[in-house]
């Protein structure tokens, strides 16, 4: 908004100097009158005011109130206007908060927004407030409210703060949401200001979006800089964060080139020359279908005000829930796709806690507009900002904010959820849209969409990985022609050319389906040998489970080759709803996974949450250090309200037929078995269902150091790679900094799970793998060396770790696993592979 526009709203009768009212209420009446005396608001606003404070609290902090009107109440107003009082000696506006800036707001409509969004940035600029708050110059104040810089002859260049290092920008991608997100987690552990400059423009490191609106490159050079009590520690952590991020950000680039020239074995291009449309190359492949115009109108959001207070509270709830299914996003990524992938939905979750963006909302409801309103609003002005840089990889971001941005909406309105991903055709379809969330793509039903061509977007975007990720032929960056093309239309997209080729003739269309027909073949050679068992030379046969959550999964592991699933990891029942599901909501898909498997092992991990997994709705107690509190097996005994219903519907899937077994997570004492077993036999005998087999995961060093007194009372072992890793090494797997040495070839991981097979071999139990190493072909030799009699993985890693079995002899994979479990550390275990190659 130009200074010119602004000043309307903002005249200078409506600016007050050095105002002295001795109490709230007064304040609020001077405020007031002004706004009625200039002809922006009627008699009896200012009692309209005096009552929202009664419901509202307007103090927004660093001696700033708004005070307002009530909603109900803008048949007082008669247009837009702003007032303020500057209260040099400061009024008491709550107990404990001091107002030096009364800013009184008279608004039918949102053109007062870009002063609010103005007065947002000023709260966190405390030089600037302390000196607009002795100022005796008018223009000041309106300057800073009006969006324009302070009227001073030059604007300086942003200036660094006492102490300070310089950088260069070396990540191959710049700066983009990861590790941005990364760098503001490490500023807002110090209380000194933290400021990252580049150029003449500076950004707060504490602020995500701010971080990013500075589009920094590779090659870019940058000082960061600080000042406070804790500045110089700020410093050197903040060094530490942002140089240990060099290495995995070039590891990634390295592989995302790797991935960008993989090809399919034989290109192809059409027969005639049919009308196309160009982009860019975000996933390889063919792929034929109908188009399926992806609507680019966003459902209307109502403007309902509702109380402060309760919507508030609203916001804080959808946010939440929000937090959990971004989360609970992330870990099913991770655990299908790959760690990589699942820091998409990680650095989504930093977007929650902009100040910019939540600030941005609150004043809106502050200001008397409905939630959902407000947020939308919210979203969409930050949005804009990131996409109008020019650059892009903040355009990618946009979308991002987007994307969880809607997801927020859809928890402040189930009314407003977008649905144009639940109206596809039948048949294979590509879809085409102006843009994709993460989180849509990775949850797209690949039996009925075969490609995907964007109008915005580049190869390095969020949805191109995962496109590329789950095998889905995509092209983007395709323009607004894309978005006229007609619906139901017949089409080629080629994601190894990035091109859209329409209305295919006959002859081109017969040449795709061709090609598509050649590269299935080859497939279904591949699916033929996945399908045999992991059986050595010399004979020894490893089980191959697979690691899923849902029944719909089951087919497709069963496909890569799953002799059936290792790990049902049931916590995903209450981390994707937003309330404890039922007995019986847990029975239908106990029961329906086991339909799904046809009789093939299944193995259901009772409820493990805690760590790195919080369920908002079921209460749990804050703890400073989850992964040392009350996880697993831990929860399970104190909440028999969760455990209950859980064995009931499991017991009952077993006497409906299902041939299942259970485990448990966390367990570190026999005492803790003893008394699972005894609640499982409770309820077995009480529902007279059949026996089942019962186990307990290793995780910690505990257990495995006492596997031989445990294996006593279980009937297998399934050994939980990760938790044991980091709790083994001291490394939280999820630090992006400590993330590489967490490595679970180390050898005194290794010798863990050597001790494990160990005991339990005593007693004659069987041992699982479950972890991330068991889809690491080498990780997958080494163990089976060991001993372990069942692997279980991603469906995706099965084929490769098959085919590394079936050409191993267990004599040399004995052999191989002794010498890792003696090497001096993991970089000598690794360097092992390609020794039986």
């Amino acid at each position: 908004m130009s200074f010119a526009a602004e000043s309307d709203l903002l005249p200078r009768e409506l600016v007050r100097l050095d105002a002295r009212p001795a109490t709230k209420e007064e304040a609020i009446r001077q405020a007031a009158l002004m706004l009625i005396s200039a002809g922006c608001a009627r008699p009896g606003f200012e009692e309209s005011m005096i009552r929202r404070e009664a419901v509202a609290n307007t103090f927004l902090g660093q001696g700033v109130a708004i005070p307002h009107g009530m909603g109900g109440d803008r048949h007082l107003i008669n247009r837009n206007g702003i007032a303020i009082l500057q209260v040099r000696q400061g009024v008491e506006w709550n107990p404990g908060q001091t107002a030096r800036f009364v800013i009184a707001i008279a608004a039918q409509s949102d053109a007062h927004i870009a002063t609010l969004r103005r007065l947002t940035r000023l709260i966190q600029d405390e030089e600037r407030l302390a000196a607009l708050a002795v100022t005796d110059d008018v223009r000041e104040l309106i300057a800073a409210l009006s969006g324009e810089p302070p009227p001073v002859a030059d604007a300086a260049p942003a200036d660094d703060l006492g102490e300070h290092f310089d950088w260069t920008v070396d990540y191959p991608a710049g700066l983009h949401a990861r590790p941005a997100s990364h760098w503001v987690e490490t500023a807002r552990r110090f209380a000194a200001q933290i400021r990252v400059r580049h150029g003449d423009e500076a950004a707060d490191a504490k602020n995500l979006i701010s971080l990013l609106q500075l589009g920094l490159r590779a090659g870019d050079p940058i000082t960061l800089s600080a000042q406070g009590g804790d500045a110089s520690e700020a410093l050197v952590a903040l060094r530490a964060a942002v140089t240990g991020l060099s290495n995995q950000e070039k590891a990634d680039a390295a592989i995302a080139a790797q991935r960008a020239r993989q090809a399919p074995v034989a290109g192809w291009s059409p027969a005639g020359e049919p009308a196309t449309i160009a982009g860019v190359a975000a996933a390889p492949g063919l792929a034929i279908g109908v188009i399926h115009l992806l609507s680019n109108a966003e459902a209307a959001v109502p403007d309902h005000p509702t109380p402060l207070v309760e919507a508030a509270a609203t916001l804080h709830e959808a946010l939440s829930r929000t937090r959990q299914q971004l989360q609970a996003l992330a870990d099913d990524t991770a655990r299908r796709l790959g760690a990589a992938d699942a820091a998409i939905f990680k650095a989504q979750g930093e977007l929650l806690n902009d100040t910019d963006l939540i600030t941005l909302a609150s004043q809106m409801m502050v200001e008397g507009h409905g939630v959902a309103w407000s947020w939308n609003q919210a979203i969409d002005r930050l949005a804009h900002r990131l996409a109008a840089l020019g650059n892009p990889v903040l355009a990618a971001r946009a979308a991002d904010l987007r994307d969880v941005g809607q997801r927020v909406l859809a928890q402040i309105d189930p009314n407003l959820r977008t649905g144009s991903l639940q109206d596809l055709p039948e048949g294979p379809c590509i879809l085409v849209g102006t843009d994709l969330s993460p989180s849509d793509t990775a949850g797209l039903d690949l039996s009925r969409v075969a490609g995907l061509a964007t109008a915005q977007g580049g190869p390095t975007s969020h949805t191109a990985i995962l496109a590329r990720t789950l095998g889905l032929p995509a092209m983007v960056g395709g323009g607004t022609a894309l978005l006229d093309l007609t619906d139901g239309a017949q089409a080629i997209v080629d994601g190894q050319a990035g091109k859209l080729y329409l209305s295919p003739s006959a002859e081109d269309l017969a040449s795709a389906r061709a090609w598509i027909t050649a590269q299935a073949r080859i497939r279904e050679r591949e699916a033929e040998a996945r399908a045999l068992p992991a059986r050595t030379r010399d004979g020894h046969v490893v089980a191959i489970g697979a690691n899923i959550n849902l029944p719909d999964q089951a087919a497709f592991a069963l496909s890569q080759g799953a002799e059936g699933v290792g790990l049902m990891r049931t916590e995903f029942l209450f981390l994707e709803r937003g309330d404890t599901p039922t007995e019986d909501d847990q029975f239908e898909t106990y029961r329906a996974m086991a339909a799904a498997l046809d009789g093939k092992p299944l193995i259901i991990r009772a409820l493990d949450i805690g760590g790195d997994k919080q369920v908002a709705h079921l209460n749990l107690p804050k703890e400073e250090n989850p992964f040392l509190g009350v996880r697993g097996a831990r929860l399970l005994l104190r909440r028999p309200d969760l455990l209950e219903p859980q064995l009931r519907a499991l017991y009952r899937t077993a006497k409906a037929g299902a041939e299942l077994s259970i485990m448990f997570p966390m367990i570190t004492s026999v005492g803790e078995v003893l008394t699972l077993r005894a609640a499982c036999e409770r309820v077995r005998a009480e529902l007279d269902a059949p026996p089942v087999p019962l186990g307990v995961m290793i995780e910690v060093p505990a257990a495995a150091l006492r596997a031989e007194a445990l294996a006593r009372h279980v009937d297998f072992f399934s050994i939980g790679t990760n938790d044991l890793t980091q709790y083994a090494l001291a490394i939280d797997r999820q630090n992006p900094v400590l993330a590489a040495e967490a490595d679970s070839l180390h050898p005194a991981v290794l010798r863990l799970i050597q001790m494990t097979v160990a005991g339990a071999a005593r007693h004659e139990r069987w041992v699982g793998v479950c972890g991330g190493i068991a889809g690491d072909p080498f990780g997958a030799a080494l163990l089976t060396g060991l001993g372990v009699d069942e692997l279980s993985m991603t469906p995706r890693d099965i084929p490769a770790v098959k085919a590394r079995l079936r050409g191993s002899a267990l004599g040399d994979l004995r052999a191989l696993a002794q010498r890792a479990v003696d090497c001096a550390d993991a970089e000598d275990v690794r360097a092992l592979d390609g020794d039986l190659a």
